[in-house]
């Protein structure tokens, strides 16, 4: 997600307000958590894969704006697959470990790349590529994951119940709801950078102010079961796509 600087800390503490009381709630009520599913070293895994993931999505934001004319995350070192350089302490590691200790599911976040509007070749168009490239970035993650998963099952490397298969399916799964999720068109989600390049320019201005109230929406969308209601069929068409892609023809 492509945060204005300003945005940051309050968006950090937004999500941990969030999703805070979401994880005890769950624990309270007894959901199993993805250490139940996925056992320590299962769940380590998948943070770090987590982790990998959120650093490639930055890493394309920062690798289109770079192309576009815009090279401030390039010359800050984040235009790169390493994911050190954007791990941010709390929406990276600590928000994502808490809700796989206390939920049934994981959320997360990396350090926002930096892009500079005015230094874009097409700023309102170049915008709209540079927030689609991390939603992309996240739906080819998922088809590699899942070539892999698929051939170490056609291998016979693996049966479907053991770690390293299960792990490999919530990762392919994990990265399509980052794609479904950032895809919606609430500012500053990275679909609300393509709704403002589709907008009449009459409109672009006010709904580009909600900006200041985004994180509460999404909170709103979250807490009135909406936001569920928005990613599963997004998600249904995400999944047949990877399946057809991995598919090769009907070769698997």
């Amino acid at each position: 997600m492509c945060y204005k600087a300003r945005l940051r800390s309050r968006q950090r503490i937004l999500g941990l307000a969030m999703f805070l009381p979401i994880g005890f709630l769950a624990a309270a009520a007894g959901r199993r958590t993805m250490f139940d599913i996925l056992g320590l070293e299962g769940g380590l895994l998948a943070v770090l894969f987590l982790i990998m993931s959120l650093g490639v999505h930055e890493a394309a934001h920062a690798w289109v704006a770079w192309k576009r004319g815009d090279s401030t995350a390039k010359d800050l070192g984040r235009m790169t697959l390493n994911p050190l350089p954007h791990i941010d302490p709390i929406m990276t590691i600590m928000l994502p470990a808490l809700m796989m200790m206390t939920s049934g599911f994981m959320f997360g976040g990396a350090k926002p790349v930096p892009v500079l509007y005015q230094r874009l070749k097409s700023p309102l168009r170049d915008m709209m590529l540079v927030a689609l490239a991390g939603p992309v970035s996240n739906v080819l993650l998922a088809i590699f994951f899942q070539l892999i998963l698929k051939a170490v099952l056609e291998f016979g490397l693996y049966e479907p119940k053991q770690l390293l298969p299960q792990v490999l399916y919530f990762t392919v799964y994990i990265n399509l709801v980052l794609a479904a999720f950032n895809m919606i068109p609430v500012p500053p989600l990275d679909g609300s950078r393509v709704m403002t390049w589709l907008l009449p320019q009459g409109m672009r201005a006010g709904y580009a102010s909600l900006e200041r109230f985004g994180f509460v929406l999404v909170l709103i969308l979250l807490m009135s079961g909406v936001l569920g209601m928005i990613l599963g069929p997004m998600l249904n068409p995400l999944q047949d796509f990877v399946d057809f892609v991995t598919s090769a023809g009907g070769i698997w």
